[in-house]
């Protein structure tokens, strides 16, 4: 399998040729175009996974050029080749949308890496466009990943959705767990029917029988109406008891008689009422050994546990961090109606150190304020100030060490690259390199420099 196509644009002949033959000794399938508008040309033959280019060209330069390919292709990396004098202006145009640039000469096994890199984000670019374009209802669009456990998940909903039977949700807290439980709903042959969800932990205790199951007018004071329950209204339908292990002991077994003979029975009320309901439950914790413990009733334990389905954590899937975090962005945006802003290389590599513990639903609250402009993770996270905290490799640790103490260099000398450069004991270009690499905003630049 290739490790990507590659189109190499550059009108030094010898430098355009000898970089394609490289990158075909390396696995890439390569192509060269001496100018821009060959390369567009090329770009609409056949599909690219990379853009390499040169800034200073004859005719269409690679600035123009970026502009040009990202309108026909938004989601295809452009990596861009620059002079000494042109840093500034590249990294200007990474905010433009840039993948990366390097500074000639550059080297050839930085290269290599710097295109794996890219390959990774437009096949996860790819793969993201495939699960927005799919129709909405479509059950890779609601349960997004690529991990093989999320794949089983999916197939184990196609397989229970047509089926009446209970099910029980397992997962951590932000797992998705009220997610399943529509996807259950909404694939079925109860999708024209109400879903309604029950979040155990919220209903006072005083007033949850009267919730779920209704009451007659009169039944106690301030019953002034007759209230039809929760479960009643779901006839035909779909009741999700979410964090089903905060509902008290004596109700248990109320809810354990409504669930096996499928009658309600009203507060104040003689009267049985049918009802035709699925009945979904969904918990964060370990419900058999809560019921061992005597804290929850296995006689409800063993009938709602009949089929289960676990929610893998987000942790135990970092694959997908990338992947879900590209696809909340780019809800959010369409949600506020503001444009979608680049995703850094290093936010990204940032986002799968972390360990997640909200899970989906604190990605999700990260890609919303991306969106919106703020801080996606906490700032000491980004610049690895509270090392004995975080998650990732060595390698990802020790990068985040490195940019933290090229942002103090830079602080501490108003701006100034080639003072910093000079204080922290490298020269001018490995800085400016350096300074791409870890997505420094232009603040952190001089203007001069």
């Amino acid at each position: 399998m290739s490790r990507g196509t590659v189109l190499f644009v550059d009108d030094e002949k010898e430098l355009r040729e000898s970089a394609r033959e490289w990158l075909a000794v390396v696995g890439f399938s390569a192509s060269a175009a001496a100018n821009g508008e060959e390369a567009l040309a090329r770009l609409g033959e056949s599909p690219v996974d990379v853009l390499v280019t040169d800034v200073r060209m004859p005719g269409m330069d690679g600035l123009e050029l970026l502009a040009a390919a990202s309108i026909r292709d938004p989601l295809m990396p452009v990596v861009l080749l620059t002079g000494h004098g042109d840093v500034a202006l590249s990294v200007e145009a990474m905010r433009r949308g840039a993948h990366d640039f390097l500074e000639k000469p550059y080297d050839a096994d930085h290269l290599v890496a710097v295109l794996d890199r890219a390959v990774r984000e437009r096949r996860r670019s790819r793969e993201l466009e495939r699960l927005r374009g799919a129709a909405g209802g479509d059950m890779e669009s609601r349960l997004v990943g690529t991990a093989p456990a999320m794949a089983a998940l999916r197939e184990r909903i196609r397989q229970l959705a047509d089926v009446d039977v209970d099910v029980l949700i397992v997962g951590e807290t932000g797992a998705g767990k009220e997610v399943v439980a529509r996807a259950l709903h909404d694939f079925g042959k109860r999708r024209e029917r109400p879903f309604v969800a029950l979040n155990c932990a919220a209903i006072p205790e005083s007033v949850f029988e009267s919730e779920i199951f209704g009451h007659e007018r009169g039944a106690f004071t301030g019953a002034v109406q007759k209230r039809v329950g929760r479960i009643e209204f779901a006839r035909g339908g779909t009741v999700l008891l979410d964090e089903i292990e905060s509902m008290p002991l004596a109700l248990q077994a109320k809810l354990l008689r409504v669930i096996q003979e499928r009658v309600v029975e009203p507060v104040g009320s003689n009267r049985q009422t049918p009802v035709d309901v699925r009945f979904l439950a969904a918990t964060k914790v370990d419900l058999k050994a809560e019921s061992e413990a005597g804290r929850f009733r296995s006689d409800l334990y063993y009938r709602l546990a009949t089929v289960a389905l676990t929610i893998p954590a987000l942790g135990e899937r970092p694959g997908d961090v990338a992947l879900l975090f590209r696809h909340f962005c780019a809800g959010a945006a369409e949600r506020h109606g503001v444009a979608l802003p680049p995703t850094p290389p290093a936010l990204l590599d940032a986002l799968g150190a972390r360990r997640w513990q909200g899970n989906v639903r604190e990605l999700k609250a990260a890609a919303e304020r991306h969106v919106l402009g703020l801080p996606a993770v906490a700032e000491f996270e980004m610049r690895g100030d509270a090392p004995e905290r975080g998650g990732g490799t060595l390698p990802e640790r020790v990068a985040a060490f490195e940019a933290e103490l090229i942002r103090q260099a830079l602080d501490g000398h108003d701006g100034n690259a080639q003072a910093a450069s000079q204080a922290l004991g490298i020269p001018r270009r490995t800085l400016s390199e350096k300074m791409a690499r870890y997505g420094l905003r232009r603040g952190d630049l001089d203007a001069t420099g």
